[in-house]
C-alpha cells in the first residue's frame, strides 16, 4: 500500500487492516519456519506496511499534520 492511500482511510478501517496485516505476517512466519513460504519478499512489504499504518496512527494521535 502506497502512504497516500493509507492516509485516506479512516482510524477504524486503518485498525482492521492492521489487525489483517499482523494475522497475515503471524501465518507467514509460520509458513517460513516450515519451509512453505513461496514468496519471502511478502514478509519484507507486509513488515513494511504494518509500519506504515502505525506511523499514520501515531501522527494522527499527536495531531501532526501534512
Amino acid at each position: 500500500m502506497k502512504i497516500k492511500n493509507i492516509r485516506e482511510l479512516a482510524d477504524m478501517e486503518l485498525n482492521q487492516k492492521l489487525a489483517e496485516l499482523k494475522i497475515e505476517l503471524f501465518n507467514l512466519r509460520f509458513q517460513h519456519a516450515t519451509n512453505q513460504l513461496d514468496n519471502p519478499m511478502r514478509m519484507k512489504e507486509v513488515k513494511k506496511t504494518i509500519a506504515k499504518i502505525k506511523t499514520v496512527l501515531k501522527e494522527r494521535e499527536l495531531g501532526i499534520n501534512e
